[in-house]
């Protein structure tokens, strides 16, 4: 092996272990929930703080911005933690770090599809009580079964689920 070939190896050895050694990977494991570090379970949801938050491309303000988010109560994935950061995904499947100050508990969920109907009742023969577009927010009241409760402006209504993003399949909220 020619001495160009051996150099081109051993830099890309160094990168290939830089890398690793500075871009940590915190993949969430697929399948059953497990608690993170901050004694909560991963994978779960929170809601983003403010209007303005930052996602980067790693857990520190040393790493690049890499989306603003402008909008405040946005349902996210937390799928890791490190420190203070909690790695999350939004309901277009983009992951990133953003500090924990930044994401509340108190639960929200989204409207995707298209245009959809909320009932008074758990029914869809219940009379309507919101019609609401897609990517409309609101907070997560109740979920039992196929249906979730959510207050959308002061207005409450029930909702299939499947059509929210930011509770899970079989989750019950109380």
């Amino acid at each position: 092996m020619n001495n160009h070939f051996k150099a081109f190896f051993g830099l890309l050895t160094l990168l290939v272990a830089g890398s690793a050694f500075f871009a940590p990977v915190h993949a969430a494991p697929k399948g059953k929930p497990t608690v993170g570090t901050s004694g909560y379970p991963l994978p779960r949801f929170a809601a983003l703080k403010a209007n303005e938050v930052n996602m980067r491309t790693g857990p520190g303000t040393q790493y690049p911005i890499s989306w603003v988010y402008h909008r405040k109560a946005l349902p996210m994935e937390i799928i890791d933690e490190f420190g203070p950061w909690r790695k999350v995904r939004d309901h277009e499947n983009t992951t990133g770090w953003i500090l924990r100050q930044l994401l509340l508990a108190p639960r929200s969920a989204m409207i995707r599809g298209k245009t959809r109907t909320l009932y008074q009742k758990k029914s869809l023969t219940s009379a309507p009580s919101i019609i609401a577009e897609p990517g409309v927010i609101g907070r997560l009241l109740a979920c039992d079964g196929i249906w979730c409760r959510l207050n959308i402006k002061g207005r409450k209504g029930w909702i299939e689920r499947r059509h929210l993003w930011g509770v899970y399949k079989n989750e019950v909220i109380k």
